[in-house]
């Protein structure tokens, strides 16, 4: 009898674990993986659904994506343990703050390899009140680890600089990268003059909301042939007010959506005024599509947005410097806009190709399993 070899996911969504590596779990089962995912989204849910049709097998985690509550991570981690015990993978993959720390430390109960992801690095741990205790956390789950991905430079000389991480340990990938098969640039249905621009993301504060709309307030007004959308879900209840029932008819809120590209075809240009990401994968997205970007000059933005190239990058959290560059881009011809859009789809063509991301995950299992295979012969 052949024995598959087994590879357990673990991650706080099952959205973004299609919508970015579902071409990585059909390269995994292609190459004969078993693989399984563990989410909190319910078997119901569409992602769960497309995941499942892709070949992979489905295991619910309740979780508390931004909960400090200790005994609901205590059962978590429990949690986890007892998925480990039964699927018994050869490899874990996990995925944001508590799997990456919580499926480490019951990975390592059993002795299993880890290759941890670093999609970013949130305020919780450079000024949160619980930093010095989530870095401690990190420190422990990145000893156990066998490998640990970053999303940028920055991110992973941060881990190194406050002593979380052995260098050794850390390999940087261009982000989660993008299907430039599957977002392609395409014609606007609609070509009314109206410059319309497009912030996409969970409609929080720290994706820079609160600029965007002060933004969106004062363009509207000097410029009256602009548009400014805003498409995702509320991730704070409290922005709610701020846009649905606002009463400028130039901000739109789109809803939710199950295909971006829909939206992003529609636009001129994406903004992205956030205050930390790995690697954008709006950016990454509009700019296979063709799109000019202004975003924040941070890490995982920068690297996508190359300014006066394919887009602007601006102060972060500065209203002013935002406003400037959104008026910037207004003030361009038709051919210089043209022009950009085909500099974001070079760009992201040359160095975040999904194919680029996949094949460092396929080399690095690799090296891990033989490593084990190895040691189990000696």
């Amino acid at each position: 009898m052949i024995y598959l070899k087994k590879v357990l996911i673990l991650t706080n969504n099952a959205g973004g674990l299609y919508n970015f590596r579902a071409e990585l779990i059909y390269e995994l089962i292609k190459q004969g993986f078993e693989v399984y995912f563990s989410v909190p989204q319910s078997e119901e849910d569409k992602k769960v659904q497309l995941i499942r049709d892709i070949g992979a097998k489905y295991i619910q985690t309740q979780m508390n994506r931004r909960g400090s509550n200790p005994f609901e991570d205590l059962k978590l981690i429990l949690r986890y343990k007892i998925i480990i015990k039964e699927v018994n993978p050869d490899i874990i993959l996990t995925y944001t703050v508590k799997p990456n720390i919580y499926g480490t430390y019951a990975a390592d109960k059993f002795n299993k390899p880890v290759i941890m992801n670093i999609t970013g690095i949130g305020s919780s741990l450079v000024g949160g009140s619980l930093k010095n205790i989530i870095k401690k956390m990190y420190k422990y789950a990145c000893s156990k680890a066998k490998v640990v991905f970053f999303q940028n430079e920055q991110n992973l000389n941060f881990f190194i600089e406050n002593n979380i991480l052995n260098h050794r340990k850390g390999i940087l990938i261009p982000g989660s990268g993008v299907n430039v098969e599957k977002f392609i640039p395409s014609n606007k249905a609609n070509c009314d003059g109206i410059i319309r621009f497009l912030f996409i993301g969970r409609i929080m504060k720290e994706k820079g909301i609160e600029e965007y709309i002060k933004v969106a307030e004062k363009v509207t007004k000097r410029y009256p042939n602009t548009e400014f959308q805003v498409l995702g879900s509320f991730e704070e209840e409290n922005y709610k007010e701020l846009i649905i029932n606002n009463k400028n008819r130039k901000i739109k809120y789109l809803g939710r959506s199950d295909d971006v590209r829909n939206e992003i075809k529609e636009v001129d240009c994406i903004v992205h005024p956030s205050y930390h990401e790995g690697m954008s994968n709006v950016l990454l997205e509009g700019a296979a599509m063709g799109k000019p970007l202004v975003a924040s000059n941070i890490p995982g933005c920068r690297e996508i947005v190359e300014d006066g190239y394919n887009g602007f990058l601006f102060e972060i959290k500065s209203v002013k410097s935002l406003e400037e560059k959104v008026i910037k881009f207004i003030d361009l011809d038709e051919e210089s806009r043209k022009i950009m859009g085909k500099n974001s789809r070079t760009k992201v063509e040359k160095e975040f190709n999904r194919d680029i991301v996949i094949n460092e995950y396929m080399k690095t299992i690799d090296v891990i399993l033989k490593e084990g295979q190895q040691n189990e012969s000696i």
